[in-house]
């Protein structure tokens, strides 16, 4: 599988679930995951955006070790795409505002905690390397990004 194709399986789960889990590490090297909002941007191949309060303990735990890992699973439970990665925080309106177009109406529990757009970063994800599952048919693929 090249990575485009991968790019396209996990873009197409993510148009189907909306949500993923996002795991990262803490100061004490405790894994923590949290369901995010994923995005793909256009003109942006290889990245996986989300949004997230500057005050989250996910934007303190990236700050300190900027390694994390997607986890995007179809709705009927048939693909799975694994996704390592860099992040990067990014505090830039324009970027932001292309995230938010595209997930802005997906957010609707998280604008009840963070009420102020000027209050969310960027966290965009480099990927480093992709796994695709097809359980059910006991398919797995691996592409490497770097």
């Amino acid at each position: 599988m090249e990575k485009r194709e991968m790019l396209a399986h996990i873009e197409q789960i993510i148009e189907e679930a909306k949500a993923a889990v996002l795991a990262t590490v803490d100061e004490k090297g405790l894994p923590r995951m949290r369901w995010m909002t994923p995005a793909i941007l256009r003109g942006r191949e290889g990245a996986i955006f989300a949004v997230a309060s500057r005050r989250s303990a996910k934007v303190k735990h990236l700050s300190a070790k900027p390694n994390g890992q997607w986890i995007f699973q179809s709705p009927a439970l048939d693909r799975v795409a694994v996704v390592d990665c860099k992040v990067n925080i990014v505090d830039n309106p324009s970027i932001r505002s292309e995230v938010l177009e595209v997930v802005g109406s997906r957010l609707r529990a998280f604008w009840k905690m963070y009420e102020q757009e000027r209050d969310l970063l960027v966290l965009e994800t480099i990927i480093e390397r992709a796994q695709y599952y097809l359980p059910m048919k006991g398919v797995k693929e691996s592409v490497s990004f770097t």
